[in-house]
């Protein structure tokens, strides 16, 4: 398994199921219940429920044209995120840094390796991404990056609870969209 240095003391890697429960622990304490809420990624306001559970996080490990990269700090896994090649551009998903982390620029260093993968392994020229639209902080977070809101929206998928228990009847996700520098 290789694994390929980042700036500072970051190193990533693609996941392996090896990793699977701990990831799972990583993503619901950077989004959901008091946990979360030691971050500013929480979304424990708007649901409960999961996120994700291990049989998610194992068809994003096996899924063609899908990866799941971790961010380790001296070993220790710290952030992960989803990309998915979808041709003319990259997906990104499943963003989760460790909430006591979070704030301190570790976000921006994975959010960085993202981009460079789909621009330079992929070759494709967009990031795309679905943010719950009552997350101004988090789209603004965004858009600081270079996304810029589409204003195209994706309905909730309200009663399937692999994605969470809504707390409110309007939650909708947004597309957000990046051009990638050649």
């Amino acid at each position: 398994m290789e694994t390929r240095p980042a700036a500072g003391d970051l190193a990533f890697r693609d996941a392996t199921h090896a990793d699977v429960d701990a990831l799972v622990v990583l993503v619901e304490s950077s989004y959901r219940g008091d946990a979360s809420r030691a971050g500013w990624t929480t979304e424990a306001d708007l649901l409960d429920g999961q996120r994700t559970d291990p049989d998610g996080v194992r068809q994003v490990i096996d899924s063609e044209g899908s990866r799941l990269v971790v961010a380790l700090r001296e070993d220790e896994l710290v952030a992960c995120c989803q990309l998915e090649d979808r041709g003319d551009a990259a997906y990104f998903g499943m963003f989760s840094v460790r909430p006591g982390l979070q704030g301190g620029g570790l976000g921006k260093s994975v959010l960085a390796e993202a981009e460079r993968i789909a621009r330079e392994e992929w070759d494709v020229r967009e990031m795309h991404m679905t943010v719950i639209a009552q997350r101004e902080d988090l789209i603004a977070w965004y858009e600081r990056r270079g996304y810029r809101r589409t204003g195209e929206f994706t309905p909730f998928p309200y009663g399937d609870e692999r994605f969470g228990v809504p707390r409110r009847p309007d939650l909708k996700f947004e597309l957000l969209v990046k051009e990638l520098a050649a």
